[in-house]
């Protein structure tokens, strides 16, 4: 009641008369009567003078009109944020990723969507992959990029894309010259790789097991970062997934060859939200252009042989 009396107030003010808000409204010049007086007598105070032909407020009255009057401005101005948010022309997405896909690709996507929505605010988390899992899970972040395929079951996986493994090193390390490498070959550099526990390393350590030798890393480190800085150093090599080294590999400070053995697990690249939560405007054109780049910047790989060898992402990755 107190709305469309309201309504039915402002009208009246605005427009002089009754019988005029009535014609704009469309309803009888008696319902128009009957509310405001049901109005006056809700607030308590007159709010219209009577005796009058054409519509005179009180001061109680002119206080109600310019309330309703903010009221409708408060109004037009919310439903024209919220039409800026759906147009993606203001707003704010915020991205969990894990610390290997930090690098020249992943700023230029950045820098491409900011330039065609300059009003978009971006805040990007680097950690591991389980948190990255449990802030999506809480809606602390809108995307999450990790590298492993997840199976918690309140996670959608927007899309994964496989990865190989990749033996990286500098340009004039000897196993540059190769045309691959194979386990044998690597037992004999100088190794820097993350610790036992991490995906990579249960990959590399069925290899071993088929290839009956053993890789015995001189500097083992969580850090990816690390990783590449010392194989770039020009000493060690490493084994990372091919997007874990972008930046450097199209700079050319470090060359990538591949591992030579067949049965060798894939490396798995997962953009995910949560299941049910709905990504509209900003967050939803990010996810769009995230899943376009990994598409164009990721060879081709079977996913579903990864599972099928037991792959489903349990554990830590590096």
């Amino acid at each position: 009641m107190w709305d469309t009396a309201l309504a039915y107030f402002y009208e009246a003010a605005n427009l002089g008369s009754m019988r005029l808000a009535s014609e704009k409204i469309g309803v009888a010049v008696s319902s128009i009567s009957r509310q405001i007086g049901q109005l006056e007598a809700t607030m308590g105070i007159t709010l219209i003078e009577p005796g009058r032909r054409s519509i005179r407020l009180t001061d109680a009255g002119r206080l109600v009109f310019e309330f309703h009057r903010r009221q409708l401005a408060d109004k037009e101005s919310l439903f024209n944020q919220l039409k800026e948010l759906r147009e993606v022309k203001t707003g704010h997405v915020v991205l969990a990723i894990g610390e290997g896909f930090i690098g020249n690709s992943l700023a230029g996507t950045i820098e491409h969507f900011q330039r065609r929505n300059p009003g978009i605010a971006v805040t990007i988390h680097s950690c591991a992959s389980s948190e990255i899992v449990r802030m999506v899970l809480e809606d602390e972040v809108h995307i999450g990029m990790i590298l492993h395929v997840t199976d918690e079951p309140k996670i959608r996986t927007r899309l994964s894309v496989g990865q190989p493994l990749s033996v990286l090193c500098a340009p004039d390390h000897p196993a540059a010259k190769l045309d691959s490498v194979t386990m044998e070959d690597l037992a004999g550099y100088v190794l820097c790789l993350p610790p036992k526990g991490f995906r990579i390393r249960a990959s590399l350590a069925a290899a071993e097991r088929r290839a009956r030798v053993m890789l015995e890393p001189m500097l083992v480190t969580t850090s990816i970062q690390m990783m590449r800085d010392m194989a770039k150093a020009g000493r060690v090599v490493t084994v990372l997934p091919r997007i874990s080294a972008l930046t450097e590999l199209d700079e050319g400070s470090l060359v990538e060859r591949p591992l030579r053995d067949p049965e060798l697990e894939h490396s798995t690249v997962s953009l995910i939200h949560r299941l049910g939560r709905q990504l509209d405007g900003a967050p939803a054109r990010l996810l769009s252009l995230l899943e376009n780049n990994l598409k164009t910047r990721t060879p081709p790989q079977p996913v579903a042989a990864e599972a099928a060898s037991g792959g489903e992402g349990r554990g830590a990755v590096a």
